[in-house]
């Protein structure tokens, strides 16, 4: 009998994905953790939970989850099975609905939409077959509210938490949960695109007052990856600050 492995994390270079990752190594997880442009940080990130966490496994694998051959390369390279997913690829696209370029529309779909759905597709076969298993989306408060000026990312940010839904319930009959995390402002590079005026404005607007950080997004993914939340599927979970609610 097939016995399951690691936790595939995406993006697992970024400021959510590397905070995921060490969260979920101290709850004993061995992890594959993906990188396209940040392999720098992705092997720094693996051999600082090598040194603390001697006993599990951290491997990095590339592949470019925009590209149609994305998900084609991240599974040839992933040299075990799978137990759980933290997808969590994406950036931001900010300016006028009007003149998003029709490459970008492509590329987002992608690696928001196509390339979830692939990598999915082929990573719960295992988990099926042992009637286990975690996948959790980092989706964002725009797939629940949209956002003038992000309809591109609002839209599959909004397939994402539909996804979510749908394959919870088809998925729910083999003990496999799906949920999404949708965090409102987070302090990432992500928000490098905004000047300082801009973000000022985002923060008064928040009750809380402030950006959230990773390390909270972090916090809920990893409990949504553990034997605790077996009875929570196809959710959307905003931590947004009461920013909406």
């Amino acid at each position: 009998m097939m016995k399951l492995g690691r936790t595939l994390i995406t993006g697992a270079s970024g400021a959510i994905g590397g905070a995921a990752a060490k969260k979920l190594a101290d709850a004993g997880k061995s992890l594959f953790l993906h990188y396209n442009k940040g392999e720098k940080a992705a092997f720094r990130l693996a051999e600082e939970l090598a040194e603390t966490h001697p006993d599990q496994t951290f491997s990095c694998v590339r592949a470019d989850l925009s590209r149609a051959s994305g998900p084609e390369e991240l599974l040839a390279r992933l040299d075990g099975p799978v137990s759980g997913v933290v997808y969590n690829c994406g950036k931001s696209q900010v300016g006028l609905f009007q003149e998003v370029a029709p490459e970008t529309v492509t590329e987002f779909i992608q690696l928001q939409l196509i390339s979830p759905f692939r990598l999915i597709q082929e990573l719960i076969r295992p988990m099926i077959h042992e009637k286990k298993g975690s996948i959790v989306f980092v989706s964002s408060i725009w797939g629940l509210t949209g956002a003038s000026m992000e309809v591109l990312y609002s839209m599959v940010k909004g397939g994402q938490n539909t996804f979510v839904k749908a394959l919870a319930k088809e998925l729910a009959p083999s003990g496999i949960t799906v949920n999404a995390v949708a965090p409102g402002a987070v302090d990432t590079p992500m928000m490098a695109d905004f000047n300082e005026e801009d973000i000022d404005l985002v923060k008064e607007e928040i009750p809380m007052g402030r950006f959230g950080r990773p390390d909270e997004i972090a916090a809920l993914i990893a409990y949504l990856m553990s034997p605790d939340s077996a009875y929570i599927s196809g959710q959307i979970i905003s931590v947004n600050g009461a920013w909406y609610c």
